[in-house]
């Protein structure tokens, strides 16, 4: 959604009715209707590139760092032995980025809906993800995601669902089906993690996949990290397994999988890792809600 004042041109974050956040546009840089989403890219003066599929806002380039390492770092280290990593969703290919410095994995299987996406992210991100089209273990496949979790014969160590939110398109990602297909297509002891939004605003959201992970997982729980691009506070991220460990990996544990794995960072750090599943009240209440209602 688009206004104009003296200060220029406009765009509102359109997820939440109650509350209105913009970007003010320096530029805009491209517009179009996909075919699944409406897409628009502007240029903003505090948050670079910013990326809006029907008008809510998917990732920018001043602050995707901390959004794509909180959703990598921490299934693929708590893990520890991740040698094939499923994605679905992430066309600006931000994740699979952090995901390809992993020298553990073997194979990254991103699953993507609307090919227009990816292409359009390889035009205009390139600034974070042309390492990923360059890597011969980056294998895309263009479908829907919850039909291809419910056939595919492949099987992964860690899967990570980095969706729209749960309107539209991305809607069936935040079903208690989408979440048994999920659980289906991971070997024994692996990790699943979701974006599950803003607590603050989308409480709902969290209660119902704490409740539905929690159906196909014997453990549903969530960490947290502070993104300024989604308004609202805290962001929360599901973290789902049958290995309760997993959710509880030692400091010492983490820093060395963090230094064997020889990455450079910019959020990300083990104690990080650590104190992003020490929740506070109002989302650890959230949590046991849906836990509750299994």
């Amino acid at each position: 959604m688009a206004g104009k004042d003296d200060g220029g041109d406009w765009f509102a974050e359109s997820l939440y009715p109650s509350v209105r956040f913009a970007f003010r546009a320096e530029r805009v840089l491209h517009h179009e209707d996909t075919g699944h989403f409406e897409l628009t890219l502007i240029e903003n003066a505090a948050f670079g590139k910013v990326l809006m599929l029907d008008g809510i806002t998917q990732v920018t380039t001043g602050d995707e760092f901390i959004y794509h390492e909180m959703m990598s770092h921490v299934p693929i280290l708590a893990h520890g032995a991740a040698k094939r990593v499923l994605i679905i969703g992430g066309g600006d290919c931000g994740l699979a980025e952090e995901v390809l410095k992993h020298r553990s994995v073997e194979r990254l299987t991103q699953v993507e809906i609307d090919a227009s996406v990816v292409e359009f992210s390889r035009t205009h991100f390139g600034d974070f993800n042309a390492p990923v089209f360059g890597d011969d273990r980056f294998n895309l496949v263009i479908a829907d995601g919850a039909d291809y979790v419910s056939k595919t014969e492949d099987r992964f160590d860690v899967a990570i669902v980095d969706s729209t939110d749960p309107v539209g398109p991305g809607a069936v990602l935040f079903t208690a089906e989408f979440y048994a297909g999920l659980h289906r297509v991971l070997n024994p002891g692996g990790v699943a993690v979701t974006q599950n939004g803003v607590p603050f605003f989308q409480k709902d959201e969290l209660v119902g996949s704490m409740r539905d992970l929690g159906r196909s997982f014997a453990l549903s729980a969530a960490y947290v990290a502070a993104i300024p691009t989604y308004v609202g506070g805290h962001m929360a991220m599901g973290f789902a397994t049958d290995d309760a460990a997993k959710a509880d990996v030692p400091l010492d544990t983490l820093r060395a999988r963090f230094a064997g794995a020889g990455l450079a960072t910019r959020y990300y750090t083990p104690a990080v890792h650590r104190a992003a599943f020490a929740l506070p009240r109002f989302i650890e209440e959230a949590v046991e809600e849906g836990r509750a209602q299994i």
